[in-house]
C-alpha cells in the first residue's frame, strides 16, 4: 500500500475517532505534590501544593455516570501528579475503582517505589505503570534534581518487570544533555529487561520554559528522530517509539507504529487536582471544559471538547498555510498556549532547517 493511500485512510480513522470520542484513557490529576523537584516539570509541582490533594471520593462519584455508558474494564484511570505515591490512599483508591469496574495504573518518577509498595500496589489491582528515566545516572539525577532518583527509578523498573501482568512503560525526556547517550541508555535498559521504551523531546511549558538549555536543536531534532527509526528498523530487543507530541513529517512510520494523532479530547479525558474536566494534563489549563463539583462529567465529555475535536482553528502561526495540517491536524493540544495564535513546537518543521 503506497504511502498516500495509508495517510488517506488515517485521516478517515481519525475523523471516525473524532466522530465517536469513545472514552478509553482517563488521567486522574490526584496531587500537585511532588517528592522531587526535576528541572523540566510542565506543572511546576512541588513539596507543598497551593491545592490540596482531591479527595477520592470526589473523583470517583464524579466517573460513576461512565459506568452506566461504558462497559466493564474499558477504561484506564492512569492516576498522576504531581507524584501519586507521595498520597498515603494510593492502593485504596485503586482497589476502589477496580471494584467499580475501571482498570487503573500510575505515571510516576519511581522514587518512592519499593517493594512493599509495589506488593500493595499489584494486590489492589493495578495493571499499568509508567516510570521516568532520563538518561544514565548523572544526567537522569541533573534533570531530577535528586542524587538518589537515579538509583530508586532503577529500583522501581527491577520489581515492575517481575510481574508478567503488569503493562509497563520506560519514558525518557530527551534534551541537549542526555542525546548523546541514548545508544548507551538503550543497552543499559535491553540489560535490566526492559521492553517497552518512549521517547519524548521537552515542551516549554512549566519549569521547563525556565530552561531553555533543555530545548533540542534542528540537527538534534534529527539525530533523535534517525535513532529512533534505526532501532526501530534494527533492533527487535526493545519496543522504542516517538510519542505523540508532534507530526514528524518523513519520520512518521519510521519512528511510531501509526501516524501521529492527538487523541486529546477524543479518546484522552482527565480530572485535574481542582476537579477540571479536561484531557491530557499538560493541557493549557484555559482548554478546560467543565468542573467536577458542577457539571456532570459524562454530558461534558459526550456534549463539549469542540475546540479539541474540530481543529480548524488551529490555522494559524505556523500552522496557517503548512502543506501537512491534514495530517497533523495542529499538532499536539499540549503546545498550544491560552492565546492559540501559534503552536509552540512542530518536529516536522524544525526536520525542515538546516
Amino acid at each position: 500500500m503506497n504511502n498516500s493511500l495509508t495517510k488517506q485512510l488515517h485521516r478517515i480513522f481519525r475523523n471516525n475517532e473524532t466522530k465517536l470520542h469513545i472514552l478509553n484513557y482517563l488521567f486522574w490529576e490526584c496531587t500537585w505534590r511532588c517528592n522531587l523537584k526535576c528541572l523540566h516539570c510542565g506543572s511546576d509541582c512541588k513539596a507543598s501544593s497551593t491545592f490540596p490533594d482531591m479527595p477520592f471520593e470526589d473523583f470517583l462519584t464524579a466517573i460513576q455516570p461512565l459506568k452506566k455508558a461504558y462497559p466493564r474494564d474499558s477504561i484506564t484511570v492512569a492516576i498522576m501528579g504531581g507524584e501519586p505515591l507521595v498520597r498515603s490512599d494510593l492502593a485504596e483508591c485503586g482497589k476502589k475503582l477496580r471494584e467499580h469496574g475501571f482498570r487503573w495504573g500510575i505515571v510516576t518518577n519511581g522514587y518512592a517505589y519499593d517493594e512493599a509498595k509495589h506488593a500493595e500496589l499489584i494486590s489492589a489491582g493495578m495493571g499499568s505503570i509508567t516510570v521516568s528515566l532520563d538518561g544514565l545516572e548523572e544526567n537522569h539525577n541533573w534533570l531530577r534534581n535528586n542524587p538518589k532518583s537515579f538509583e530508586r527509578a532503577i529500583g522501581a523498573l527491577e520489581l515492575i518487570v517481575t510481574c508478567p501482568r503488569l503493562n509497563y512503560d520506560v519514558v525518557t525526556c530527551v534534551h541537549q544533555k542526555n542525546l548523546a547517550e541514548l545508544p548507551a541508555l538503550k543497552e543499559f535498559l535491553i540489560s535490566k529487561n526492559i521492553k517497552k521504551w518512549r521517547i519524548f523531546t521537552i515542551a516549554p511549558i512549566g519549569r521547563a520554559a525556565e530552561n531553555p538549555e533543555l530545548l533540542l536543536s534542528s540537527k538534534q531534532i534529527r539525530e533523535l528522530m534517525n535513532f529512533i527509526a534505526e532501532t526501530r528498523k534494527t533492533d527487535n530487543r526493545i519496543n522504542l517509539y516517538f510519542s505523540c507530541e508532534s507530526y514528524a513529517g518523513d519520520y512518521e512510520k519510521k519512528v511510531r507504529d501509526s501516524y501521529f494523532f492527538c487523541r486529546a479530547g477524543i479518546n484522552i479525558g482527565s480530572v485535574l487536582i481542582d476537579g477540571s474536566i479536561s484531557a491530557c494534563p499538560n493541557i493549557d489549563r484555559s482548554f478546560a471544559q467543565g468542573n467536577i463539583h458542577n457539571d456532570n462529567f459524562l454530558d461534558v465529555w459526550e456534549h463539549r471538547f469542540d475546540v479539541m475535536r474540530n481543529r480548524n482553528w488551529c490555522k494559524t502561526g505556523i500552522c496557517k498555510n503548512c502543506k501537512d495540517f491534514k495530517h497533523c491536524n495542529g499538532g499536539a493540544m499540549h503546545l498550544w498556549n491560552a492565546k492559540r495564535d501559534c503552536v509552540m513546537g512542530c518536529v516536522a518543521k524544525i526536520l525542515e532547517r538546516r
